[in-house]
């Protein structure tokens, strides 16, 4: 039922966005006619260093995504893109913000065991609106864009735009860039932080009345607290500007070459306050079963979690810097080579190397094979540490592995089918092309990953 009133809103805005403007010289139109991309993947992940625990524990994940794009010419010069997306995902490692399922008298969790506490699934949506305008000759472009996305404990309003010039019979193409994303959190803590910062640290009322809290060797304690009593955000806001300077020029008939910079700095609550911290040199407490404390990093711990000692905490901005190139080069009627490095520094330590290669294979007139490779690698974050590693006495911790040490590869191909006729049709939409693409990730730390994707390209008639 969607679709179809999709594709009668489209058919009837379209239309009177389609007509060729009224003008004495033909001019052709940079959009012939209303595109609309229909878009969808499911990501699939497992690993043993989730955030929200630590840097332990289950990253069990799946992610199902869907987006609308339609791009509307409003003139010879003007188009209107538009898209509409959502992501639905499921994850353990999410679900461990609360992990304490009470079983008779006492709490049980463990960082090896999905919950099912609120924040085990949530949905993203976004939308987004582009406005460009090419100028009579084709030479200079420019565009400006908004943007609204949304999450259970996260919001974020965009706004950009850019100019694209064209040199030396449209051989040179130089384009800058800006975004601005002003972002803001509805923190959501674990739940053994908010509950004590609740009862301003007494353990004998609210959520812990009538828990008993482990210390190490499984002795009913009340000592436990988090590092300097815990202190919640109060500055909500992360918001990120970001420039973009790009070069691009046809070298040969055969050869392409682009370089791009860009320029990323954030600033605000720069953490995510879901995820806990352990500090090496203070005692540890827990919740559940005793016999199980021993054991508490190995996959067997299905019943005793570690309370935290705080959550992650990082510096309130970042200044991120990647540089890179492409080269595309045309061998014959059947074979492409597309390369791809980066480049990226940032302001946290990290360095990382990015190299893509992609072979295009055209089988057939209208079905081209995509195999590629990927490889990347990174430093490791000043602010990293394994799970009970930090110091208490450090300004800055995370033990996100997101932000540690590693490499990793990604192997991959697409087939993707093309009919210039539009032989097939959806109401008064043909179909252009279809894109099937798959990737399997895998990072040294035992961190992998499934990628699935199909798109569904239409042009109105």
């Amino acid at each position: 039922m969607r679709n179809i009133l999709f594709f009668v809103f489209i058919s009837l805005f379209g239309f009177s966005f389609a007509q060729q403007d009224s003008t004495n010289v033909y001019k052709k139109r940079v959009l012939e006619t209303t595109e609309v991309d229909f878009l969808s993947s499911y990501y699939a992940q497992e690993g043993n260093n989730a955030s929200v625990t630590g840097g332990i524990g289950t990253e069990e994940l799946t992610d199902l995504t869907g987006t609308i794009v339609v791009s509307m010419p409003l003139n010879a010069d003007d188009v209107l893109t538009v898209d509409v997306g959502f992501s639905a995902y499921t994850s353990a490692s999410s679900s461990n913000g609360n992990p304490f399922d009470l079983s008779g008298a006492s709490y049980q969790g463990s960082p090896w065991v999905t919950s099912s506490g609120a924040s085990a699934s949530d949905v993203w949506t976004s939308l987004n609106a582009d406005f460009s305008h090419s100028s009579d000759d084709r030479n200079t472009i420019w565009n400006a864009d908004v943007s609204f996305a949304a999450e259970y404990d996260y919001t974020s309003i965009g706004f950009g735009g850019g100019l694209t010039k064209l040199f030396n019979e449209k051989n040179t193409t130089l384009g800058i860039s800006g975004k601005v994303y002003l972002d803001t959190w509805n923190p959501i803590y674990p739940t053994e932080l908010n509950a004590y910062d609740d009862v301003n640290g007494d353990l004998s009322q609210g959520y812990f009345y009538g828990v008993s809290i482990l210390d190490e060797f499984g002795d009913i304690s009340t000592d436990w607290s988090p590092i300097n009593g815990f202190e919640v955000i109060k500055d909500k806001a992360r918001n990120s500007y970001s420039l973009s300077l790009s070069l691009s020029q046809i070298l040969s008939k055969n050869a392409q070459f682009s370089i791009f910079l860009d320029i990323v700095k954030q600033q605000g609550w720069l953490g995510n306050p879901l995820q806990r911290v352990y500090f090496s040199d203070v005692d540890n407490y827990y919740i559940g079963n005793a016999a199980s404390i021993p054991n508490y990093t190995s996959k067997s711990n299905t019943d005793v979690f570690h309370l935290a000692d705080d959550i992650e905490r990082l510096p309130s901005s970042r200044l991120k810097v990647p540089f890179g190139f492409r080269l595309n080069y045309y061998l014959n009627e059947m074979f492409v080579v597309r390369t791809y490095y980066r480049f990226y520094s940032d302001d946290w330590g990290i360095q990382s190397h990015t190299f893509n290669l992609e072979v295009p294979i055209k089988l057939s007139t209208k079905f081209t094979l995509y195999p590629s490779y990927r490889y990347y690698n990174q430093t490791e974050s000043d602010y990293f540490a394994p799970y009970d590693s930090h110091l208490s006495t450090d300004k800055y911790y995370t033990s996100d592995y997101d932000l540690s040490k590693f490499n990793a590869s990604q192997y991959g191909f697409g087939l993707s089918y093309t009919d210039i006729f539009t032989k097939a049709h959806i109401f008064k939409f043909g179909l252009k092309s279809i894109d099937f693409k798959y990737n399997y990730y895998q990072r040294n730390s035992g961190l992998s990953a499934n990628y699935v994707g199909i798109g569904f390209k239409f042009i109105k008639d």
